[in-house]
């Protein structure tokens, strides 16, 4: 895709904590970076979260007022969205199998 001719893109992508642990993980995702920035894409973000996380936070939003996901088109705290807002972003966070 050409990024300059479409105004610039966002790149949204989803990864349980898992993918991401360690030093492979980080390299991994350091790799996955570097390669969307020498295609010359514009934006990417990463949320990094688990369903059990989000749940916990519905049932105690007190201890996890940091917690900010990606929406639709912005970032908001996770504990402000309506609690169907909350439910939506739960059921786009499971990804199993391929």
């Amino acid at each position: 895709m050409d990024h300059a001719r479409t105004g610039g893109t966002l790149l949204n992508q989803k990864f349980s904590p898992q993918v991401v642990e360690g030093e492979e993980g980080l390299n991994h995702l350091a790799q996955l970076v570097r390669s969307y920035f020498k295609m010359d894409g514009h934006h990417i973000q990463f949320n990094v979260v688990t369903a059990e996380t989000l749940q916990a936070a519905q049932r105690e939003p007190g201890k996890h007022r940091d917690l900010i996901v990606r929406v639709a088109g912005y970032s908001d705290y996770f504990c402000d969205l309506t609690p169907g807002l909350q439910n939506e972003i739960i059921a786009r966070t499971e990804q199993t199998g391929f």
